[in-house]
């Protein structure tokens, strides 16, 4: 190959790499869809006991096994527990009762959430893929 063709060669590969543009910018994630949240679940009189920390946007890797539809659902919901739709269904009339409870911020607001529910199901029914861990 000669000087002259090495050259060009070169050129051409410089030109092409300047005219790729680059890769676009990940879309920014407003305010309101972002939060840390420590989630627990505890029975009754706190015979046992489980957490996990969500955190939004999902991002993968080890955390909530259900993060991006729980994301999804506070964030649809103001990052309000309280606000999450609520699915109707049949639970049965006698559940050991499941404490549920959020802390952390939501999109920049602190969140201090409780509440006892009848059973596993009353509490799914209520608050969805959040606390299904």
């Amino acid at each position: 190959m000669s000087v002259r063709t090495t050259t060009a060669a070169a050129a051409t590969v410089v030109t092409a790499a300047l005219l790729v543009p680059p890769p676009a910018p990940a879309a920014a994630v407003a305010p309101e869809q972002r939060g840390r949240l420590l989630l627990t679940l505890s029975g009754t009189e706190h015979t046992w006991i489980r957490g996990v920390r969500l955190v939004c946007p999902a991002s993968g890797g080890r955390q909530h096994p259900h993060a991006a539809e729980a994301c999804a659902g506070l964030a649809a919901a103001g990052g309000r527990p309280d606000a999450l739709p609520r699915t109707e269904r049949l639970c049965p009339a006698e559940e050991e009762p499941v404490e549920a409870s959020a802390e952390g911020d939501w999109g920049g607001a602190p969140v201090r959430w409780k509440r006892t529910f009848r059973g596993a199901c009353a509490l799914d029914a209520a608050t969805g893929a959040v606390f299904r861990f």
